[in-house]
């Protein structure tokens, strides 16, 4: 019995390393783009390693491409959109699993796998009919297209799963629905919360297709400075690479950090269904 969970253990891990390691692969390439300089990024056979950093890689992205607004739009743009979906998206959630709304879960759930192309061109008119083109706002309400979905489902899953009992006593205590939702309902369920969070920041942060349509100079995102900074007469791939790991980083830094509550949110049942 033991030697069959070592065998389990071991194949468990192989597993992992082999879904994995490509992933670590492609980072830890990037990184080493971002690194060297351009005559060791071109060199053959490649270098991974380089006797020299051109930390100028970095330092020369928020200099010469204004990163630092970009950064600063990000910010806003994810946040608020974040914000809003969180708002809008975890009471809606809730009512929907409490009263049993098949069918609207299944609108969400098609709002949820329509791509976001789909809802471009209407956007694009309303906002230019409005006058808003080339503000914030187009990209933050174009962003609720897909953060509020994603929430929204999530939460069903997770709301699905947690006991009725305690918020049964709280009624016969005498408490209204929007004490039960705001008193017990909520604090159960932090874990989904968190994981609906997370990926909301996610596919917001990097959001390329509406930044790049409703944008303007002066609001871009992330993403979209790094696609602008592609050329056709010059390709510099250690400011390119550079560039691309900061973009990454906040993310990445964030899931680290939730990542506890990611799994006791996902082991609790916050994806059911999807």
């Amino acid at each position: 019995m033991t030697s069959r969970r070592i065998l389990n253990s071991l194949g468990m891990l192989f597993a992992g390393v082999v879904l994995v390691s490509p992933a670590i692969l492609f980072f830890l390439w990037m990184l080493s783009l971002s690194l060297k300089f351009e005559v060791d990024n071109a060199a053959y056979p490649p270098i991974l390693i380089p006797e020299r950093f051109a930390w100028k890689n970095y330092t020369g992205v928020f200099e010469a491409n204004r990163f630092g607004l970009f950064f600063l739009n990000s910010l806003i743009v994810t946040g608020a959109a974040t914000g809003l979906a969180l708002l809008i998206g975890v009471p809606a959630g809730y009512g929907i699993a409490r009263m049993r709304a098949t069918k609207a879960a299944i609108v969400v759930l098609i709002a949820r796998m329509t791509p976001g192309l789909s809802y471009l061109i209407p956007l694009f008119l309303l906002f230019q009919w409005l006058g808003l083109m080339g503000t914030l706002v187009p990209q933050i309400i174009a962003h609720l297209v897909i953060t509020v979905p994603i929430v929204i489902w999530i939460m069903i899953g997770y709301f699905e799963t947690t006991p009725l009992e305690l918020e049964e006593a709280a009624v016969i205590d005498g408490a209204n629905r929007w004490d039960v939702f705001r008193y017990v309902a909520l604090p159960i369920a932090k874990p989904g919360i968190t994981v609906a969070f997370i990926l909301a920041v996610i596919f917001s942060w990097n959001n390329f297709v509406f930044g790049v349509v409703l944008a303007g100079r002066e609001t871009r995102t992330l993403p979209v400075a790094v696609y602008n900074m592609l050329s056709f007469e010059q390709l510099s791939w250690g400011p390119l690479a550079a560039a691309a790991l900061i973009v990454t980083l906040p993310v990445l830094v964030l899931t680290v950090i939730a990542q506890r509550q990611i799994v006791a949110g996902l082991t609790a049942g916050a994806v059911k269904g999807g």
